[in-house]
């Protein structure tokens, strides 16, 4: 038999989700029979599988106890990564800014400088997060940005955090609001457009006006704020949240990105010198009540700044 005592981490999670995070060496099926042999308890009392744990709970789990060996946990780099540039901390998240040509995790280039490996390090060193100390859980990123696109990403310190962040970005209640510079004119000077998007794995998005099979559905509203030239500054709201969505939809409006090497307009980089998409997440806003929520310090908080690349090409807001 083997005995948890579940943390402020732990909890709020389903039995079965924990052991899994925990005990990586724990066979899925074996772990599934067990709770059908009733042979899992918390506090004293037999449990399903998808019973919620909370803080304080001991779980008991009668199995063999070489099969609970904890998972390896996420320390912060062994070499010493440069400090993020934090916008914004409270007790449950922390709002960074991601540089250009900065991965968020590891990617296929093998940067061993990632944005989640730089936020590990940050709390490790002020003492808010532990590894030794977590049974199951890692702080996180609850969003990504590609690694030549620039701007906020949010950092969950606590589960809950992580948990609340992902329910409000599930709900469309965190706002999120990019600046781009586009080649070309857009069709309208403001529009909410409708699309249908398919991307497979290291292969452009597809965009199509149409439902088709493997298609979701995207939403992206778009403002031109300011033109010169043949280049515009375009606000754009995203009311879904798909790879490379404003990069692919952009292109399939007949202005893509300045810089862009996927989707853009080749001459078009090679006139301005511009070697990665003028893109970023600079506009935040969380939509969260003022009082009863776990994330109620956000309530009112919105964050903003302009992107170099905007004062570089003459605009401004």
């Amino acid at each position: 038999m083997h005995t948890f005592t579940i943390g402020a981490n732990d909890a709020g999670q389903r039995a079965d989700k924990f052991l899994l995070k925990a005990c990586p060496k724990l066979p899925k099926s074996l772990l599934y029979k067990t709770f059908r042999k009733k042979d899992v308890k918390c506090n004293g009392k037999r449990i399903p599988a998808e019973h919620f744990l909370q803080a304080g709970d001991c779980l008991q789990v009668y199995l063999p106890e070489e099969l609970f060996v904890s998972a390896p946990k996420k320390q912060a780099a062994a070499i010493r990564l440069p400090a993020p540039e934090v916008v914004y901390e409270d007790a449950q998240i922390v709002l960074l800014k991601k540089p250009v040509n900065l991965p968020v995790h590891a990617d296929d280039k093998g940067s061993t400088d990632t944005l989640v490996g730089r936020f590990l390090q940050y709390l490790a060193e002020f003492g808010a997060y532990h590894a030794e100390a977590e049974q199951s859980f890692t702080p996180a990123l609850c969003n990504r940005l590609d690694r030549n696109t620039e701007g906020f990403v949010i950092g969950a310190k606590t589960a809950e955090a992580l948990r609340e962040v992902n329910a409000l970005i599930r709900e469309n209640r965190v706002i999120k609001q990019y600046l781009c510079i586009t080649t070309g004119t857009l069709p309208k000077q403001h529009d909410t457009v409708h699309a249908y998007h398919r991307r497979k794995d290291g292969q452009k998005a597809e965009i199509s006006d149409v439902p088709r099979e493997g298609f979701r559905e995207i939403v992206t509203e778009y403002e031109q704020l300011q033109k010169h030239d043949d280049l515009a500054l375009v606000l754009v709201t995203l009311h879904t949240g798909r790879t490379h969505q404003i990069r692919a939809q952009m292109a399939a409006l007949g202005c893509p990105l300045l810089g862009d090497t996927r989707y853009g307009n080749r001459a078009a980089n090679r006139r301005y010198g511009e070697s990665h998409q003028m893109l970023a997440a600079c506009m935040l806003r969380f939509d969260v009540p003022d009082e009863g929520h776990p994330l109620s310090a956000l309530h009112g908080k919105s964050f903003s700044y302009l992107p170099e690349f905007c004062r570089r090409y003459g605009f401004s807001i």
